[in-house]
């Protein structure tokens, strides 16, 4: 279907996309500084990777033995939990009243994700590509979907061996929608 529909030049206009600043802004993070090494994950890691899309909260990753010092520490900087995560974590509202969910894992890549990031020029730390595309292709919703194809289908080959050793090596049941999805995202483009 997509072949069949795709008209190759019809979306936005490329440099457009890619000139556009982030209208989400920079979340204040610092009260984490020192506390646990931490990744950016989620809708606001994709700008790294792609156009940016709209998101409304912060999500971060921490490995879940550093989950209570993150915890502590986002409270003594008036940080207010609500609740917990179902896949692990809790989500708060930070002191500008922005959403931010706090992801804890154990998954074997996980170290690997948390202590090999990317700095962006915000200063915080990211989330590498690979590992972004692990938590996505685990979620499995359609906008994770939808931005895997956007991140790929604009990756360069270097990019796109590093993703498929990865997901060959921790989520080799997904190689196949891996490349569909890669795939989907050239279509796009």
């Amino acid at each position: 279907m997509a072949r069949r529909r795709a008209t190759p030049g019809t979306g936005s206009n490329a440099r457009m996309l890619r000139e556009r600043t982030s209208a989400y802004g920079t979340p204040d993070l610092r009260c984490l500084a020192g506390v646990a090494p931490f990744v950016v994950v989620g809708g606001l890691a994709t700008r790294l990777y792609m156009p940016e899309r709209m998101t409304l909260d912060t999500d971060i990753l921490v490995l879940t033995e550093d989950r209570d010092r993150v915890e502590a520490a986002l409270c003594a900087a008036g940080c207010k939990r609500r609740g917990s995560l179902a896949i692990g974590g809790s989500t708060w509202t930070l002191k500008n009243q922005r959403p931010l969910d706090l992801l804890s894992m154990e998954a074997p890549w996980a170290h690997e994700a948390v202590n090999s990031p990317v700095t962006g020029e915000d200063g915080l730390p990211y989330v590498r590509l690979p590992y972004l595309v692990l938590m996505k292709l685990a979620s499995g919703r359609l906008q994770d979907l939808a931005d895997i194809g956007r991140m790929l289908g604009a990756a360069a080959a270097p990019a796109l061996r590093a993703v498929r050793r990865v997901v060959a090596r921790y989520r080799p049941q997904d190689a196949d929608d891996l490349e569909s999805l890669i795939n989907l995202g050239r279509l796009e483009r």
